[in-house]
């Protein structure tokens, strides 16, 4: 079967590179995995593990979390329709919470795996899901969420793939009350394509997505994200954080709609890029499509170098070049990571970013 990819004409894919996917696709992967014990946090609670897209059972803790057939809906996503509806599900009743924060480590050796997620947590559940992806090849998700009436929900996730590409598809509705923070960390090798599309439904739902994408060589990194408010009195923001250096090129466009109805929205986006060499591209597009005219909204989207002489104090007080610019640029990546509520998820976040950065171990 040919495999169908969006037009890359097309207004949200004109950052994109997919013309790896068709030979990934092809490919078989090896099946030897890289031991996963590095890259589990240790929150304490369900774990799951999937290589090459398959549920290792022997491995795994799943919990609450059942494994099959999913309900999440891919919207006609041409990257999202591939996904399937294979996955885990994680369906919390009224007032429930699990144990403690749900990891997920998505393993791949190569060729293209495919997976969906559905989130369903009813009125005043509460959860906490961290998902590391790592390996080569194409690993593309599908992730369905619905949140009831004062529902919460934490989705942290960091993508460290040595090669390869890796894309993620979120849809999310917010009832009243309900509330998402969703932040991605980019820090590996590979090519990703990030898509979102979250809607507040309901009345004082509040959403906040963003994250940091770290690029160097020829790495292409591309997030496209609307945040739609339908009802009044929500709030949102959006914080990016690019990073670019050598030749590569990381991409946010990022979209807030209010309808007629949202009003009292409160909403605001904040789109920023750094440059480590002036080879590399960031692609900053921040919209702003309002209907209601009772709303307070912002939006802002800066790209720019180091402060040189931010640079030069630190390097009259001995600090290497090299160190200095690790620091003022983890000071620029940590904004976007600060809104990880785990304290120890956060900890290895910044980890990884620093890693990244050459800094601390």
């Amino acid at each position: 079967m040919t495999l169908a990819l969006p037009n890359p004409r097309g207004e949200a894919w004109r950052w994109s590179d997919l013309s790896a996917l068709r030979a990934l696709s092809d490919e078989r992967p090896t099946g030897a995995a890289n031991d996963p014990a590095p890259l589990w946090i240790g929150c304490g609670g369900p774990r799951l593990l999937f290589i090459d897209g398959v549920f290792q059972a022997d491995a795994s803790t799943p919990g609450p979390i059942r494994i099959g057939r999913t309900e999440a809906d891919p919207q006609n996503h041409p990257l999202a329709t591939q996904a399937g509806a294979e996955g885990w599900t994680l369906d919390l009743g009224p007032d429930h919470t699990p144990s403690a924060t749900i990891e997920i480590v998505h393993l791949s050796t190569g060729g293209a795996n495919h997976l969906a997620a559905s989130l369903r947590l009813a009125a005043n559940a509460q959860a906490s899901v961290v998902e590391t992806y790592a390996g080569p090849g194409w690993a593309n998700r599908l992730t369905d969420v619905r949140l009831a009436r004062s529902a919460r929900l934490m989705l942290s996730r960091r993508v460290l793939g040595d090669a390869g590409f890796t894309s993620l598809t979120d849809f999310a509705d917010l009832s009243e009350g309900a509330s998402l923070i969703s932040v991605t960390l980019g820090a590996g090798a590979g090519d990703t394509r990030l898509d979102g599309r979250i809607t507040l439904s309901g009345p004082n739902a509040f959403a906040e997505a963003g994250g940091a994408l770290l690029a160097r060589g020829e790495q292409r990194h591309d997030a496209n994200l609307v945040l739609r408010h339908a009802a009044p009195d929500g709030q949102s923001r959006q914080v990016w954080r690019s990073v670019a250096d050598d030749r590569a090129t990381a991409s946010v466009a990022a979209r807030v709609e209010v309808a007629r109805a949202a009003q009292k929205t409160d909403a605001e986006q904040s789109l920023k890029g750094l440059l480590l060499a002036r080879t590399a591209t960031i692609n900053a597009k921040p919209e702003l499509e309002i209907f209601a005219d009772d709303v307070k909204c912002a939006h802002g989207a800066t790209v720019g170098e180091l402060d040189r002489n931010a640079l030069f104090y630190l390097a009259q007080r001995g600090l290497p070049p090299a160190d200095g610019q690790a620091l003022l640029t983890r000071a620029f990546v940590i904004a976007a990571l600060d809104r990880i509520g785990e304290e120890g998820v956060r900890e290895a976040f910044v980890a990884d970013a620093e890693r990244w950065l050459g800094g601390a171990a």
